[in-house]
This record gives C-alpha cells, structure tokens and sequence, in this order.
C-alpha cells in the first residue's frame, strides 16, 4: 500500500533507527528474552542516536518536535524486527509515560527529569495497576498521606513495564482515600527512596524481554515537590493519557501485523507440499487475500489518527476503536499466518511463534476490548463526553 503520511524528514529518521536497533538491540534479544530485561546501555545508547524525547523541548536535549509520526516510525522498525518486547522500553518511555511530563510538570521538574529521559539515563515507567485493581484505577489502594513537606507512600503495583529499570515511576495514589476518582493524584517515585522496592520479576506468556514487575511502597517519604500537576486530579489525567496510549497500541498491533504477514508470504512462497509452492494453494491465497486487505484498512485508519493525534483532535472514541480493532486483528492475523506456516510455526527458532506469544496481551493492556466497545457504545447512544464517563464508571 502507498502511504502519503511520511515525508523525507521521517524516511531519514527511519534510517537512524534501523541502525540503532540493528546495532544496539537485535544482537542481544534472545539474552534478553531469557533474563527477562533488556540492558540499561541500549536506553543511553537510544538517547544519543536521538531516539529518546523527541518531542520534548530542545532545552532539555529533546528534539523539539511533537510529531507522532516519528514515534509510528520507531514502531514499524522495532516490530519489523520482531523486538517486541524489547522495544517496548522505548515505546513506554516516549508515547506512554513522556506525556505526563510534557503535560504536568512544572518548569522546577522538567529542569530535574527531562535532560535524563532524553539522555537515556533515566527511564520511565507508569504504575497504574495494583493486585486487587485492574482496569479499575478509581479502586486503586495505595495510599500518599501528606506529612509536612513529605508524601508517604504505602502500597504496591503490578504488571509495571519497565518496572525493574524504571528511575522515574509516574504512580497513581489515592492522597484522600475517602474519595474515589477525585481522590487519586500523580507522585513521581524515583529509584533509591528507601522503602521503594522491586518485586518479582513476572513471567510472561510473551513479550519476554520486557521487564515487567511488582512495586512495593513501604512508608516511601516522596517530596511534595514530585506531585504532578494538581492533587486530587489524577484519574482526569490519566483519562486524557489515555487516548495516545492506544494509540499506540494500536500503532503496534499494526506494525506487528505487516511483519508477521510478510514473512508469511515469503515463506508459503518457497515453501512446497504436494510438489508446488503452499502459496499456489487457493485456500493459501484466499487466506492472504483476507488478511492484506484487513490490514490495510487498519494500517489506514491507524494513519489517520496519528494525523488527528498532531492536530490535537483526536477523541477518545476513536482511539479506543483502533485500539480495540486492530489488537483483536493482531490475534487473528498472528494465528492464521502460524497455521500458514504448519509445524514450523510453532518452533520458537521462527519469528511467527514469537508473535504469536507476543500478541496475545495487547488486547487487555491499556484498557480491555470489553473497556473500549463500552466507551464506544455508550458515546453512540447517549453522546461523546458520556463514552468517556463510561469508562469513568467502568474503571
């Protein structure tokens, strides 16, 4: 399919990150995968290849440039390369946790973070999810109760990314546990306070290279000057987050789709049963028929988003129905392209079993299918700002 989304500035920028991720990643993923953590070096070495905070303020070491095409970029190269999990360290650190400081930071703690998660030196992580509560954040436990100059923190996370390498947390805290949504607000965790610990080292169906942990917060004293934006506001915070993060889900679930079939075509082409080539079957052709058009439509649609992104218009709604459509594509696709592949498909030494592991999370993180069919659904029948309380209600 001919796109008209990139300009020559991207397609340069698509040359830097290829060569980073052939350099600096694809040489270690199956260490990685096998210690469940990527090393702290390929972030610095993200953060001087230009790669890291790009839309951050050129003051700060960013690239001054708020242009999510550039973040669609580093994800077609990093799936095209089956670094999944890998790569999520960087997709965490620019499209999901980046706008929280972008957005919410004040001049004191832009001047303090941003130079270090643009350099690399500090990665990022949001700690949304506890034990007892999922999508449900306004049921959130962890406590921040203020003391003098002090928040003190008490509680746990889990199923956070970047959670073992993470130095700055974006935590999700109730600082008035007697209230709900309007109880919650965001403190920075940085690594060191004592009493911030790391759990488990989670094992995972897939996406195995992606450090995801438990956090636990023992009467953790964080300076109230690490509150983000206004107390008491967080859950609004979070709720206006959320669009991009599916965004670039979405981004992902596409990318993934484009790899996986395109090693499927190239091997049912040079691969035979019955004396001629597995893609000269008509039911092979039917299937990869299926499957390119579906993934242009959805390759397409994601396109018009990022754009929308840029423009500062795009809605909740429409975020969560990329979301929802192109992960539940993902699934299908990643599947029928293994079954193309026969026996082979389930040997991990081939990239389609790894994304057949891969896929199956992104339809439950950053919001469920059943979470976004509900903010859809509710905006068509009773208007827009009514999806977003339904995920209000449902969270």
């Amino acid at each position: 399919m001919k796109r008209a989304l990139f300009d020559d500035d991207h397609e340069a920028f698509r040359e830097t990150v290829a060569a980073y991720l052939d350099r600096e990643m694809v040489p270690h993923a199956e260490r990685w995968a096998r210690e469940g953590v990527i090393d702290r070096a390929a972030m610095t070495a993200a953060g001087r290849a230009g790669l890291l905070g790009f839309a951050a303020p050129a003051e700060y070491g960013g690239g001054g440039v708020a242009d999510f095409r550039y973040n669609l970029v580093i994800t077609e190269e990093i799936q095209r390369r089956g670094l999944a999990g890998a790569g999520m360290a960087i997709t965490l650190h620019n499209d999901v946790a980046l706008p929280y400081l972008l957005d919410l930071a004040d001049a004191a703690q832009l001047g303090r973070w941003l130079p270090g998660v643009c350099s690399g030196d500090l990665i990022c992580a949001l700690a949304l999810t506890e034990p007892g509560a999922g999508s449900d954040l306004a049921s959130l436990t962890t406590t921040a109760i203020r003391d003098g100059d002090h928040y003190l923190v008490n509680g746990a996370k889990t199923f956070i990314t970047n959670g073992l390498n993470g130095d700055l947390v974006i935590t999700a805290v109730k600082t008035d546990p007697s209230r709900r949504h309007d109880g919650v607000s965001l403190l920075v965790l940085e690594r060191g306070m004592p009493g911030f610990e790391r759990g488990r080292k989670l094992a995972k169906i897939g996406q195995h290279a992606q450090d995801t942990a438990e956090l636990h917060f023992t009467d953790v004293r964080v300076p109230v000057a690490n509150l983000l934006g206004e107390e008491g506001r967080g859950f609004t915070y979070m709720m206006a987050n959320l669009a991009q993060e599916r965004l670039s889900i979405a981004m992902t679930a596409i990318a993934a789709c484009e790899a996986a079939f395109g090693w499927t075509l190239a091997y049912v082409k040079e691969r035979s049963a019955f004396g001629k080539p597995i893609a000269d079957f008509q039911h092979t052709r039917f299937v990869l028929a299926e499957l390119a058009t579906e993934l242009e439509i959805g390759q397409t649609f994601v396109d018009r988003l990022v754009l929308e992104l840029n423009a500062g218009t795009l809605t909740a709604e429409r975020a969560a129905k990329a979301k929802w459509w192109c992960t539940e594509l993902q699934k299908r696709l990643v599947d029928q392209c293994l079954q193309l592949h026969g026996g082979y498909g389930y040997m991990l030494e081939y990239p389609i079993a790894r994304a057949y592991q891969d896929a199956r999370i992104t339809t439950i993180y950053g919001g469920t299918t059943e979470i976004m069919k509900e903010i859809i659904g509710t905006s068509l029948v009773r208007g827009g700002a009514a999806g977003r309380d339904a995920e209000k209600t449902a969270r």
